[in-house]
């Protein structure tokens, strides 16, 4: 047999085998969809709605602004559990679904940097650091806000990032974050709040505010 016809036979051999090798080949599972995606095949959405995530079933988890019956949203779970993720993700939802003079959002949060992502988004109203003083600033004008607030279209998402931090501000800062927990939803002010699992016993009195929780991983329920 002359050598080219020993290399033909070779190529050929080789290419059965990369058939039969991709004939039981498991092609690679798709990506995760991105978050403009999801909301995208969920749409049209109603314009009131404010896109939470996804419910097992494939449809879509919706918070009803112009509903106070929710009130305050409390997200519960262990550090590291994707809290501060799902408050970003629904930050980013609102960027996807509405304009700023419909729903705007701030932020609270030990960390700002974690947020520097979503800094310059249209419907970022502002992100706060839990030890800044502008803070407190921040409550008493969306208490003012709200007592103005009367049959008036737009909403805000006030997102807190570690109930427990908060807390520890003077009494005024304390006074405002009651009102907004208490009546804030039904003004179209929605805290949508998070907690370490961890920590909840020592800010008990708090949770008592909360008639959603959302809860994510929590290793010990004691």
């Amino acid at each position: 047999m002359s050598k080219l016809n020993q290399f033909s036979l070779m190529i050929d051999a080789l290419a059965e085998l990369a058939e039969e090798e991709q004939a039981h080949h498991t092609p690679p599972a798709p990506g995760l969809p991105n978050l403009r995606s999801v909301i995208a095949n969920a749409s049209p959405l109603p314009p009131e709605a404010v896109f939470l995530g996804l419910a097992e079933d494939g449809l879509p988890v919706l918070l009803n602004l112009y509903d106070p019956i929710p009130g305050p949203i409390l997200i519960s779970g262990d550090q590291a559990s994707g809290k501060t993720t799902l408050l970003q993700a629904i930050a980013t939802a609102t960027e996807h679904t509405h304009s700023p003079s419909d729903v705007q959002y701030s932020v609270i949060t030990q960390y700002p940097k974690e947020w520097d992502d979503i800094h310059s988004k249209q419907n970022n109203a502002g992100i706060y650091s839990t030890q800044d003083p502008t803070t407190q600033d921040l409550l008493y004008s969306l208490v003012t806000w709200a007592h103005n607030n009367k049959g008036d279209q737009q909403s805000v998402l006030l997102l807190i990032d570690d109930l427990e931090a908060l807390t520890k501000l003077n009494q005024q800062a304390e006074q405002s974050l009651r009102w907004l927990l208490l009546r804030g939803p039904s003004r179209r002010v929605w805290p949508i709040v998070t907690i370490n699992a961890s920590r909840a016993r020592h800010i008990n009195l708090w949770l008592e505010f909360f008639r959603t929780r959302l809860f994510g991983r929590i290793f010990d329920f004691n």
